[in-house]
């Protein structure tokens, strides 16, 4: 049986895979570039973390629900070489916002963040959490303690909840940046700035100075250094590495 193959065809496909290009981006503030040095997924985090709990309408949300499953079919996905974060976050849900953290910090596939207006709350786990930070000189970092909206249980256990929360945070930023644990955890009670209660505001430059991120720069930095690592990285799976070899 013969087959024939029509323009209308092409167009259609062509048409197809534009639709899910604009839907990733629309939906899920997501991108893949096709035409450069090496093929990268952009992934972006801006507005309020959601967690269980779904946020207001007026609100600009980034859901975990769609960040964590992107996350795995990135890391599985053998034609993306690397992963740029832009982050923009007031903050949001903690334990939502360290799992995504946790996810991006266990990926063999190279990760760049860019820090961009802010990087808030639990933002700043979200940061660091990339093998590379970076954050423009005019964005800012809010440090403050764990903190509950909502009713709360006034029991002596219920701080102890909050103490371990906020340990498991503190554990996670120390461990993947170069901060100090002692100034971190000053920043973070300073009650001399207005932070809701306690905290402290920090710009890009005194947040690279306390090796809270790794370097001070825009985009056009952070993807070349996405490239170095790419071009520097090994293989993520033994195959690859064979094929490099021979």
């Amino acid at each position: 049986m013969n087959e024939f193959y029509s323009e209308n065809d092409s167009d259609n496909s062509e048409s197809s895979e534009l639709s899910e290009k604009n839907e990733l981006i629309e939906q899920f503030g997501q991108s893949v570039s096709e035409n450069s040095k090496h093929l990268i997924h952009c992934l972006t985090i801006i507005g309020q973390i959601e967690g269980h709990y779904t946020a207001s309408p007026s609100c600009k949300t980034t859901k975990y629900e769609h960040i964590m499953p992107a996350l795995v079919a990135i890391e599985q996905d053998r034609t993306i070489e690397g992963l740029l974060i832009i982050l923009n976050t007031v903050g949001g849900d903690v334990e939502a916002g360290l799992a995504i953290a946790e996810l991006i910090s266990g990926m063999k596939t190279p990760t760049v963040s860019v820090v961009l207006g802010g990087g808030h709350s639990i933002g700043v786990p979200l940061a660091v959490s990339a093998k590379i930070s970076y954050i423009v000189p005019s964005a800012t970092m809010t440090i403050h303690p764990v903190r509950m909206n909502g009713l709360v249980l006034g029991v002596p256990q219920t701080l102890s909840y909050f103490e371990a929360m906020q340990k498991r945070i503190t554990d996670f930023v120390c461990r993947e940046s170069n901060v100090n644990r002692d100034k971190f955890s000053q920043l973070m009670m300073n009650t001399g700035e207005l932070v809701l209660d306690m905290g402290t505001v920090i710009d890009g430059q005194t947040a690279v100075d306390i090796g809270l991120i790794d370097r001070l720069g825009g985009l056009s930095d952070a993807i070349e250094a996405l490239y170095d690592l790419i071009e520097s990285s090994e293989p993520r799976y033994p195959d690859e590495q064979n094929k490099k070899n021979k």
